[in-house]
């Protein structure tokens, strides 16, 4: 679905991305690469493909859209370096033009030469681009720039007939700010409460529709 927001055009992809064609960006938050490995370390019987299809519908999106600029809105990495790290390593083999914007989140815990290694920019705060700020969470004041965020892994619930209800991940646009869904399958979700004004998309298997 395309909208037009802030005088500049967005594709919302049910894939959980937003693209912006002008600048050729994928923008996407919540990646959480080495999440699942993490929790196998713990002993928590996790699968072991959940990150190789996460980036595999990476793959699909940098195929569908020319994209110059990957940008993650925090929580690219689960902390430290494992296997998983090992496997996105392998896959940024396959995109060497591809720049990779990281705006550090709570989980970005990898050293400093790790991203280098990994040919990745990061940013401690916020990235500017007018008229967006990418910054992970949920700015307390607003400005000039409107905020495009992560963290929380909004979702929104459905309602049907016969009191039927279905949850959805949801890209969410308020006044001064927009939550993006999670990109990793291997995330939860947290009900947003739309106010007055607020715009809502879910993410149906199928499709992308404001709500």
């Amino acid at each position: 679905m395309t909208i037009q927001f802030k005088g500049e055009e967005l594709l919302l992809c049910k894939e959980r991305a937003i693209y912006w064609a002008a600048k050729k960006m994928l923008i996407i938050s919540d990646l959480h690469i080495g999440k699942a490995a993490f929790f196998r370390k713990q002993g928590i019987p996790v699968p072991l493909n959940i990150s190789q299809t996460d980036l595999k519908n990476l793959n699909l999106l940098l195929q569908t859209y020319p994209t110059d600029v990957l940008l993650i809105t925090g929580d690219m990495f689960h902390n430290y370096m494992n296997q998983e790290v090992e496997d996105f390593r392998l896959w940024r083999a396959g995109y060497p033009q591809l720049s990779i914007q990281l705006v550090k989140g709570n989980h970005d815990g990898l050293k400093a030469i790790d991203y280098q290694n990994l040919n990745i920019a990061t940013f401690d705060k916020e990235l500017l681009n007018a008229p967006f700020r990418f910054i992970h969470d949920q700015p307390k004041e607003a400005d000039q720039y409107y905020s495009l965020t992560g963290h929380i892994h909004p979702g929104i619930t459905i309602f049907g007939k016969a009191r039927q209800q279905l949850r959805f991940p949801c890209f969410y646009f308020g006044k001064s700010y927009a939550i993006l869904p999670a990109f990793s399958q291997f995330t939860g979700i947290s009900m947003v409460k739309p106010q007055q004004g607020d715009r809502i998309f879910a993410i149906t298997p199928v499709s992308v529709l404001e709500v």
